[in-house]
């Protein structure tokens, strides 16, 4: 693989409920598997995608999407003082959630780009991003 990808929570989301994109998430995670390469996920995000999960349906749903989710070819990144650093960086300059920072900083950290069909990411330019949908 190239450069890795960096999932945001949106790709995540769109995949266990199948929205618009889903299908290109389910492809991407499929490839991966095949190749025995993995995907990206900031700690921060995997956290957000479990708060939006139990939102939209409750906590046993949510929890059983995160048993699924260690099924994934994944790899939970953490957080260390200098993600946090770069995070806030992106954050004070770009009209971006906080989470969606932590995703940016860790595709920068690793030279990844991010899965995503969330419109905050057309305001960076600080990294590729693979968008699920046509746009």
């Amino acid at each position: 693989m190239n450069s890795p990808y960096v999932l945001d929570s949106f790709a995540l989301v769109s995949l266990f409920h199948k929205e618009p994109g889903w299908e290109r998430a389910r492809q991407v995670l499929a490839e991966l598997f095949s190749s025995n390469d993995k995907a990206l996920l900031c700690i921060i995000n995997w956290g957000e995608f479990y708060y939006t999960v139990k939102r939209r349906v409750g906590r046993r749903k949510a929890e059983e999407a995160l048993a699924l989710l260690e099924q994934l070819p994944i790899t939970i990144v953490s957080v260390d003082d200098r993600l946090v650093w770069e995070a806030a960086q992106i954050k004070s300059e770009y009209p971006v959630s906080y989470a969606d920072a932590f995703c940016i900083a860790t595709a920068q950290r690793t030279g990844g780009r991010v899965l995503t069909n969330d419109p905050e990411f057309d305001a960076v330019d600080l990294v590729a991003v693979e968008w699920l949908t046509d746009r």
